[in-house]
């Protein structure tokens, strides 16, 4: 049994999948890159911009869930440069303070519409 969970306080996909899947008390969000769900337009900037906004939408789409960040067990994000690393530490510590989730950080050739970071989560209920 799985529950589908969708909210327009974060992007639409932008393939076949959902923005998070809720099953056996877990949520499975799919990876969120730095779009403005409110004018659909994709931030390009500083990857600090870019991180703040990924995680904004994957808190849109936990609260949709009845769920906030600290209910996430693990994360991991993607880079296109880890020489971004640390940039991206210093906002992802902001929003995760206390008791930070299991996390891994892999670096790609390359990510969704041309961003430089893209993160997803695990929640658990």
């Amino acid at each position: 049994m799985k529950t589908i969970i969708c909210t327009p306080s974060a992007p639409k996909p932008v393939g076949p999948y959902s923005q998070a899947v809720e099953a056996g008390g877990f949520l499975f969000c799919s990876g969120q890159i730095a779009i403005d769900p409110k004018s659909d337009q994709i931030l390009t900037g500083p990857v600090e911009q870019q991180t703040k906004q990924v995680i904004e939408n994957i808190e849109a789409v936990l609260k949709e869930a009845g769920l906030s960040l600290q209910n996430v067990v693990k994360s991991t994000i993607f880079l296109t440069n880890m020489n971004d690393f640390q940039a991206v530490n210093e906002v992802y510590s902001r929003y995760f303070v206390e008791e930070p989730p299991a996390r891994s950080t892999i670096a790609v050739s390359a990510l969704p519409k041309g961003v430089n970071v893209e993160i997803e989560v695990i929640a658990k209920r």
